[in-house]
């Protein structure tokens, strides 16, 4: 299948057809991961949805990342 990429406001788009859609089971509400392998091939899949607890989870280890690295800056912001 060959598809070209649509005009959508200020970006492209590509169209997936509808068929293709509910063969992968893919609603409008899901969540896809865009990524790429070699720089020159696109990789689509549903991205794994987190309960509360995960996402909680992430987040602390996030804050605690961004405590580490710029605790100096913030420490002055903060005074």
């Amino acid at each position: 299948m060959v598809k070209t990429l649509v005009k959508h406001g200020n970006s492209w788009a590509l169209i997936i057809d509808k068929p293709v859609l509910d063969l992968l089971n893919i609603t409008p509400d899901t969540p896809l991961e865009i990524s790429t392998r070699d720089g020159k091939s696109l990789q689509i899949e549903a991205a794994p949805v987190l309960s509360q607890a995960d996402r909680a989870q992430v987040l602390d280890a996030s804050m605690a990342d961004i405590n580490k690295r710029f605790a100096t800056a913030l420490k002055r912001l903060a005074s």
